[in-house]
């Protein structure tokens, strides 16, 4: 019997977390798997052993895990497959396939787009005077911060905005302070920020706060915000898309065999705080406590809970 895990990442603000519980119910009615389940990484409960043992009790013998991630970070190439490595070692008659984050889908170019035009931009007239500004959640893995680049360089290819800036809300550079300044100091009288966030928290609360913070001190400019992401019609087209290309076994990526994965179950510290304490013993011939203190984690793994 198969069965889908949805695992979200977590956030300290209750309402983001219903967000992601209320998407995943509102796709449930169009897809024919008889098992969906709904766990999150960290700040929230059930976590991910608890989601995956939910499905093998509920009778799955195959479950495709889905992050809802926008791209493939630490979370996502370390700490769920270590999740998945325990799943396999307790559950060793069920197959559990790990399905592909978000990452570039021409989908989203389709939602972003929408969430401009929503925002007040006329996303088919030439606008020399102005700067978008693609917000990311900031990473310590520069690959995830490399597609934030790729994506706003993509989404400059479609637009007709004289430029397309890429900053980051936490972690890393350029800062979102930094990049209103770059996209002024290019020349644009209006500069309008999308916070690429799957759902709302902290995060985005925080940008509503340097929306205003932006107005008052560069008040001969004007700066407008988009929505987050969020249940566009879009974002459940690429979490279907995601889900059927695990069921099917197709997914474009091999976290098993991943060298840098590898590399780090030997080599890092994988503890990760999820309110419950157990070992895990991996196939790799190894054993870890899955308990997390990100106050005391290495690898800027502090910043990043800042970042939810």
């Amino acid at each position: 019997m198969q069965a889908v895990l949805f695992v979200g990442h977590g956030s300290r603000d209750p309402q983001g977390n219903e967000e992601i519980v209320r998407f995943v119910d509102g796709i449930k009615e169009m897809m024919t798997v008889p098992i969906i389940e709904t766990c999150f990484l960290e700040f929230e409960a059930p976590d991910m052993i608890q989601g995956l043992t939910a499905c093998v009790e509920r009778g799955a013998t195959q479950v495709a895990v889905i992050p809802m991630m926008l791209f493939a970070a630490g979370h996502s190439k370390i700490h769920i497959p270590a999740a998945i490595d325990e799943a396999r070692t307790r559950y060793p008659h069920v197959q559990f396939i790990y399905g592909r984050p978000i990452g570039i889908h021409d989908e989203m170019f389709r939602i972003l787009s929408f969430r401009l035009t929503e925002a007040g931009l006329d996303i088919e007239e030439e606008a020399e005077d102005t700067a978008i500004l693609v917000v990311g959640r900031g990473s310590s893995d520069p690959d995830a911060n490399s597609d934030v680049c790729k994506l706003s360089r993509m989404l400059w290819e479609r637009l007709h905005v004289k430029w397309v800036e890429t900053c980051f809300i936490g972690v890393t550079q350029p800062s979102v302070e930094e990049g209103i300044a770059r996209c002024l100091s290019l020349g644009a009288k209006k500069v309008v920020l999308i916070p690429y966030l799957l759902f709302t928290g902290i995060l985005m609360k925080r940008m509503d706060d340097k929306l205003e913070q932006f107005r008052t001190e560069y008040p001969e400019r004007e700066f407008m915000m988009t929505d987050y992401i969020g249940f566009h019609p879009g974002l459940r087209t690429i979490f279907l898309d995601r889900v059927e290309e695990a069921l099917q076994d197709e997914v474009k990526m091999n976290c098993d065999t991943c060298q840098y994965r590898l590399f780090a179950v030997e080599h890092m510290d994988l503890h990760h705080d999820h309110d419950h304490h157990h070992d895990h013993h991996h196939h790799h011939g190894h054993s870890h406590h899955h308990e997390y203190d990100h106050t005391h984690h290495d690898h800027h793994h502090h910043e990043e809970k800042e970042r939810v």
